[in-house]
């Protein structure tokens, strides 16, 4: 029999192998650099703001009930918003992946209008569709249904800017996933309500998971789209981030700050909480396809 030689090769002591990717070590001092000097710096400097002032800057904010008014419809109005948004997401991902649509491609650019024109020209717009004299306003007027200057305009901006990032999480999953465990699940029995409780949406729910908690945050910071259609009336329909800039336009920085702080905590539990929940069903996901 034919022997295989054992052939080692070994680098010249003092040697270093070189870098598996070329440049690695570049682009990670790079990517540090930078990530630290437009995340953290900045977060850093939030977090140590408030407590320069002394501690009484802080106990301050803490007692201002308006504060935690604020704090309240930021959050609510954006549950409800993302929560709302999570079924439309995913119908209109279903439609644009299984369907075929005509004008397909005019909607899938118009779900990432969103993201693409300033928030002003959305709460501008929204306000005037949705306003006494708008073209929906007017009817639901009659109806006795308001939704410009209330609460209800706050969740309707924030479905608008919160849509898209449903539908661009599920989308790219429900793209992997053949139509042959849809038909498999046919052929076996299975209802088509059955076929999509039990198919289809397990398989997406990470997905919606994600597509929830960023539509989730990005409704908490939403400004511009939400001040010209919320009528920001205190403890009705003011949000958060309009009250840190009416506190820096009445030159209560330590006041502005220590709402920003106690807005970026509270922001920073939920996310971590979504962070946990989306985890746990993936977790759970892996642990039920196991034998």
């Amino acid at each position: 029999m034919t022997e295989v030689a054992d052939v080692s090769f070994a680098l010249p002591r003092g040697r270093r192998p070189a870098d598996p990717l070329p440049g690695f070590r570049i682009a990670l001092v790079a990517t540090l650099f930078w990530t630290g000097l437009i995340v953290v710096l900045p977060l850093a400097a939030l977090i140590m703001r408030p407590w320069q002032e002394g501690i009484g800057a802080m106990t301050a904010a803490l007692q201002d009930s308006r504060m935690f008014a604020a704090l309240r419809i930021s959050f609510v109005s954006a549950f409800i918003a993302a929560l709302i948004d999570v079924p439309l997401g995913v119908i209109l991902a279903w439609a644009l992946v299984r369907a075929r649509l005509p004008g397909r491609r005019i909607i899938d650019a118009l779900i990432d209008l969103p993201f693409a024109i300033p928030t002003a020209v959305t709460g501008i717009t929204l306000a005037t569709l949705y306003g006494p004299q708008g073209w929906l306003g007017a009817p639901l007027a009659h109806l006795g249904i308001s939704i410009a200057y209330t609460a209800t305009g706050i969740v309707v901006a924030l479905m608008f800017v919160g849509l898209p990032f449903i539908v661009r999480s599920v989308e790219p999953v429900l793209r992997d996933l053949p139509p042959e465990f849809e038909e498999a699940a046919g052929l076996l029995g299975a209802r088509p309500r059955q076929v999509v409780t039990r198919v289809v949406l397990p398989a997406l729910l990470p997905a919606t998971v994600t597509g929830f908690g960023l539509a989730f945050a990005r409704g908490i910071g939403e400004y511009g789209s939400v001040i010209f259609i919320a009528g920001n009336q205190p403890f009705h329909s003011e949000i958060a981030p309009l009250l840190i800039v009416v506190r820096l336009q009445e030159f209560d920085y330590p006041g502005a700050t220590s709402i920003a702080f106690i807005l970026l905590v509270a922001s920073s539990l939920c996310l971590m909480g979504i962070a946990w929940l989306r985890r746990r069903v993936a977790r759970g996901m892996v642990a039920g396809a196991a034998p």
